[in-house]
């Protein structure tokens, strides 16, 4: 067994544990290794009673799109107002707008979709930082755990939209295409908005990853670049139409 006072690893773990908050050390020690079973009994209570928080406030809102995006680029950034445009543009057609519940792109899909009389919904989730909910969602959910909220972002949307981002967006975004490329999940679009900024990931895709045979070239086919929140929601109703859903303000 190691000793907590001698081995350089373990007292790093110890000085991590130190600086989180308390919501997140729970997390952080689970996914450090093996625990005593008994430990690992109450944390699946803990998981499961999370899921079933997020399954109860999440299975009445409707229809819902998600939006990932940068939680850094504040209102001064031109992403930030697309975000809004493209929130406002979701509500328009009757689609609860969902996202990480934090601030920067998040908020601003929020903030579009609450302005424009449409249901705005967040999947906060609790960071070293504190990620503090944006104050333009209608209903809110913390979560503990990053791969719970994953769940519930996934699970009740029909479509999803990469905004410009950074690696949580990055992550979210390839979890999205898995699920999807893999046959466990339906194949929305996955919608990247911003050519300029996702330009190169996509041309990468294409010219490395498809010509290498990694990914075959009809794993591309539900996924879509646009700057435009026209084209995103040309994309959506086509979705919409082909899958039978009703919306209340969806125009035919």
């Amino acid at each position: 067994m190691l000793n907590n006072h001698t081995d350089p690893r373990a007292k790093k773990l110890t000085q991590i544990r130190a600086k989180l908050p308390k919501g997140m050390k729970s997390e952080a020690q689970f996914l450090a290794g093996r625990h005593r079973a008994a430990t690992e009994v109450l944390r699946l209570l803990r998981i499961t009673i999370e899921f079933i928080r997020g399954f109860w406030a999440l299975q009445k809102i409707g229809p819902a799109v998600t939006v990932f995006g940068s939680s850094r680029f504040g209102e001064d950034n031109p992403y930030y107002n697309l975000a809004k445009d493209v929130g406002a543009a979701l509500a328009g057609e009757g689609f609860a707008v969902m996202t990480g519940g934090g601030p920067g792109i998040m908020e601003a899909a929020n903030r579009g979709a609450k302005e424009a009389g449409g249901l705005s919904v967040g999947c906060n989730i609790i960071l070293p930082h504190e990620q503090t909910p944006n104050p333009f969602l209608d209903r809110v959910i913390t979560f503990r755990y990053f791969f719970v909220r994953k769940v519930m972002l996934v699970k009740y949307s029909y479509a999803f939209i990469i905004m410009p981002g950074g690696l949580g967006t990055l992550d979210e975004m390839s979890e999205a295409m898995t699920l999807i490329q893999t046959g466990k999940l339906y194949d929305f679009p996955v919608i990247l908005v911003g050519r300029d900024y996702w330009a190169g990931l996509y041309d990468w895709i294409r010219d490395t990853l498809v010509k290498s045979g990694a990914v075959a070239v009809e794993d591309l086919n539900f996924i879509h670049l646009t700057d435009s929140p026209e084209e995103v929601i040309a994309v959506i109703r086509h979705t919409a139409k082909a899958i039978g859903l009703k919306l209340k303000k969806f125009v035919n």
